[in-house]
């Protein structure tokens, strides 16, 4: 199973959902899922946002690798999965590509499908850390993870 994560940038919610997601994976023994991301408006190559970067060191998880790379139509069809950080990144993603709408789900929808909850009242965005201090991408890094650990945890099963 192939799995994408998508923002805008590829530099800070995706690259750090990557890391997460995948330590989770090998932390928990299952393999067989291959998890990267990309952005909708991604520089080629640039290096993870160094926040980013040293929030997820404090976790034990090393991005300091990571280039981002820009959205393709090929990624899309490649995927299996693909979870995005906010419901505008959905839209632009049906929006491109019509066709994937079973497989598009923002992190927060498709983990609270797994939970069994209603994703009807709940906002369904990740915020962008982007620019704001260290504080904010821990908040978010423990946003995500949370997301991902409920998908983790269904996989598990």
């Amino acid at each position: 199973m192939n799995i994408l994560l998508v923002c805008t940038g590829n530099t800070c919610r995706s690259s750090m959902a990557e890391g997460i997601f995948k330590q989770m994976l090998l932390n928990s023994n299952i393999e067989n899922i291959n998890v990267s991301s990309a952005g909708l408006s991604a520089f080629q190559g640039d290096r993870a946002n160094q926040k980013a970067v040293d929030v997820l060191k404090n976790q034990g998880i090393d991005i300091s690798k990571h280039r981002a790379r820009q959205l393709t139509g090929e990624i899309i069809s490649s995927s299996d999965l693909i979870l995005t950080m906010t419901a505008a990144h959905k839209m632009s993603i049906l929006n491109y590509d019509p066709q994937s709408k079973r497989k598009v789900f923002t992190l927060k929808e498709y983990a609270s499908k797994t939970d069994g909850e209603e994703s009807d009242n709940i906002n369904l965005d990740i915020d962008d850390p982007y620019g704001m201090d260290y504080s904010v991408y821990e908040k978010v890094m423990n946003e995500i993870r949370i997301e991902i650990e409920s998908i983790i945890n269904k996989l598990k099963k």
